[in-house]
């Protein structure tokens, strides 16, 4: 909710340079990214962040100086009907209001490696708006009387200390005292099951067999299942075990992607649809977007999807290939499986890789913290799948403290993996700070007073001056000053290359 970014360069030319880069990178990736992601989809809820509900003022204490900021609970609406409470995990990052957000494990978040975790999610459990007997709260916690903002404000701040390990403090006596209370009472529990996920994401095999099966973990009472593409006409069936057909199924469901004798060389998607509540402790990070991480606080009954693709060929290979995050190896794991009579050959981040038949090979693909990354994997019979997202597995907190020295050399980029959403190859992805890390605190920062319940971020400039962000009235400015950022990149080329040009003629 608060930051700096943080810029170092030898020459003014060399900085405006990368600056107007950086900043290309990051309005590209905020576009047309997400068009280019995989067509299959990980699971789950997915929704867009809207302002704080209820909340009141904390203070953020950094070595020497301190920033004020909101504390409370968040709202979010669910593509397809459905709301979503939810608490910041990443006290140090902004914000971005109306921004597209994904359920996802504590494995592919900040969370990752937090031994407090489960803390957080106990928590949750035992503080608003789970528990909404405020009377009985305030009694148990010892506070004195508490309403609907001091509770959750003192229940955002005790998550932020094991979140982020942060010091702070709410600025009402109750919520203190509640967050106190919290905060030494929490408890380590188990991480919460997905909403709805689909096991594998991805198929393979020949004509005249079922390919699968696929695995529904899920809380909704029943799901859906759809198929898509032309392929039902051509008597590809959703089937069990047995060969019946499924429409639907509930948790711990399996089926199967029937394709008959003598099918042409094929795919297809599929998409698996329901409505349940949201388990608390589920992480919300931004789709394609470098924002706050959210924690699910609340659910009412919300739309929940899944997808998944399979793959058939008569002869040859016969590849499935999936992605995901993984925070704790630092980069996204590339699973290609190939259930055909040849082997698939393909290359990934600069290499070839070959998978005999039968087998399966996983690649870890390394991407920086706060990177974008995007790359195409192609196969026999037009297959083609692109995996895109942004590199987002630790706090402000944690990045900055793990960042080089000024001047020190950053990432390097990843091979084979496009950045910043301009869909080149090789390139390095845009995030936050253009130097690789989150935006953190500030050294000095001048406090100021902010509205409990107005759902406005603060930021703190590098003069110490407190900003607001987050609102949509900072998305106008933010192009701006990308847009001279980059008329300043090109001034500085040419600038650059005059001066090449005048000591070569010397």
């Amino acid at each position: 909710m608060i930051s700096v970014r943080r810029r170092g360069s030898a020459r003014l030319a060399a900085a405006a340079l990368a600056t107007g880069l950086a900043a290309v990178g990051t309005i590209a990736a905020a576009g047309p990214a997400a068009a280019d992601d995989a067509p299959q989809n990980p699971g789950g809820v997915a929704a867009t962040l809207g302002g704080i509900t209820v909340g009141s003022g904390a203070v953020v204490h950094d070595r020497r100086k301190t920033g004020e900021v909101p504390a409370g609970l968040f709202e979010m609406k669910v593509d397809g009907g459905g709301t979503l409470q939810t608490y910041c995990i990443d006290i140090l990052t902004n914000r971005v209001d109306g921004a597209r957000y994904r359920e996802v494990g504590w494995g592919e978040s900040s969370l990752h490696a937090n031994k407090d975790a489960g803390k957080i999610r106990w928590i949750l459990q035992h503080s608003y708006p789970q528990v909404n007997d405020l009377a009985a709260l305030a009694k148990d916690a010892g506070t004195g009387p508490l309403d609907a903002n001091t509770a959750a404000a003192g229940t955002q701040v005790a998550i932020w200390r094991y979140s982020d390990g942060a010091q702070v403090d709410a600025k009402d006596p109750a919520a203190e005292k509640l967050a106190d209370y919290l905060y030494k009472s929490a408890k380590d529990v188990e991480e919460p099951e997905a909403s709805l996920t689909l096991t594998p994401p991805a198929l393979s095999g020949k004509p005249g067999r079922k390919l699968g099966p696929v695995a529904v973990r899920t809380t909704a009472s029943s799901v859906t299942i759809t198929p898509s593409g032309d392929a039902v006409a051509r008597g590809v069936k959703i089937v069990d075990k047995d060969g019946k057909p499924v429409a639907a199924t509930g948790n711990g469901g399996e089926f199967y992607v029937d394709v008959p004798a003598g099918a042409p060389d094929g795919s297809m998607s599929l998409k698996a649809t329901g409505a349940a509540k949201v388990p608390v402790g589920r992480v919300l990070i931004g789709d394609h977007t470098t924002t706050q991480t959210q924690i699910l606080a609340g659910s009412s009954e919300s739309a929940v999807s899944a997808g998944a693709t399979a793959n058939w060929t008569g002869k040859g290979a016969a590849p499935a290939l999936s992605a995901r995050k993984n925070c704790a190896k630092g980069g996204v794991d590339v699973t290609a499986d190939n259930q055909g009579d040849a082997p698939f050959t393909y290359e990934l981040a600069g290499k070839k890789h070959t998978v005999a038949p039968g087998k399966s090979e996983t690649t870890l693909v390394k991407v920086g913290e706060d990177r974008a990354y995007r790359f195409t994997i192609t196969g026999p019979g037009g297959l083609s799948r692109t995996f895109a997202g942004i590199m987002d597995c630790a706090t402000s907190a944690a990045t900055a403290a793990a960042a080089p020295a000024p001047g020190a050399a950053g990432p390097g980029p990843v091979p084979g993996v496009a950045g910043g959403g301009d869909g080149g190859d090789g390139g390095e992805g845009g995030g936050t700070a253009d130097d690789g890390t989150k935006a953190t605190l500030a050294s000095r920062m001048s406090p100021a007073s902010t509205g409990g319940g107005s759902g406005k971020a603060t930021a703190v400039r590098a003069d110490g001056d407190l900003a607001a962000t987050g609102g949509s009235h900072t998305t106008p400015t933010i192009a701006g000053m990308a847009i001279a950022l980059i008329v300043a990149g090109s001034g500085a080329v040419y600038l650059l290359r005059r001066e090449r040009a005048a000591a070569s003629g010397e």
